[in-house]
């Protein structure tokens, strides 16, 4: 019999590790591991036990203005939170793969409270020392997950709306990096920008315009409310 699936997450995998002794369960999600440039993001959240904000979803499910009231419910809810990014530089040294499990793992490391478990879409963590569980499709089954995805969503799309002031001509704030065809059109008519995936087939053996070498180590501002924790990727990732 076919199965509509899952949208609307609840609490269930949490109230398992909770009833097993694991107080502090964290959801982690990424964002931005199919994009031509700028970083993957990943968050990790830790929720108030049952409590989530209406209309809580899978970031990809939901719109931007959705997507933003979410991000300030969530942190101001939220028994802890962090964001972590791994930029284009060391996305090409280690594989994408690698670079999105990185940001995972400095995500959980980041987190004011230490959490006695892990939910996790897909992937474990083989450098956290704390319990996992893994489950497919998890930002759309657990809360905490789906809250994650919100969080590094929202987090992600606004340090790509400052690269595109950086580097105009790709359209950065509207796809986020991803491979539209405005981006390409850019990419053919400018070449590569200093946070395009040179690993990365349509970025492949591409040249970086002159046009960009002053930029490269301007720095981008930050939204001073998530100083401390929203940071810039570092340029040495």
């Amino acid at each position: 019999m076919w199965h509509r699936p899952r949208v609307d997450p609840d609490f269930a995998e949490e109230r398992i590790l909770w009833s097993r002794g694991y107080r502090h369960v964290a959801g982690i999600d990424e964002v931005g591991r199919g994009c031509l440039a700028g970083p993957v993001a990943a968050a990790a959240v830790i929720l108030p036990p049952d409590w989530q904000p209406a209309g809580l979803r899978d970031s990809k499910l939901l719109k931007p203005d959705e997507r933003a009231r979410l991000d300030v419910e969530i942190r101001a809810h939220a028994l802890a939170w962090s964001i972590a990014f791994v930029g284009s530089e060391l996305i090409d040294r280690i594989n994408i793969l690698q670079a999105t499990l990185l940001a995972s793992t400095l995500a959980a490391a980041r987190l004011p409270i230490r959490p006695d478990a892990l939910l996790l879409d897909a992937v474990s963590l083989p450098e956290v020392r704390v319990h996992q569980r893994v489950l497919v499709s998890a930002d759309r089954l657990c809360a905490s997950v789906a809250a994650a995805s919100v969080v590094a969503k929202v987090a992600r799309d606004r340090l790509m709306a400052e690269y595109d002031s950086l580097y105009p001509g790709y359209n950065l704030a509207g796809n986020k990096g991803y491979a539209a065809p405005e981006h390409r059109a850019g990419l053919a008519a400018l070449g590569l920008c200093p946070i395009h995936r040179l690993s990365f087939a349509p970025c492949r053996d591409r040249q970086q315009m002159s046009l960009w070498e002053d930029e490269a180590d301007t720095p981008v501002e930050i939204d001073p409310e998530l100083v401390g924790v929203f940071e810039e990727p570092d340029p040495a990732l």
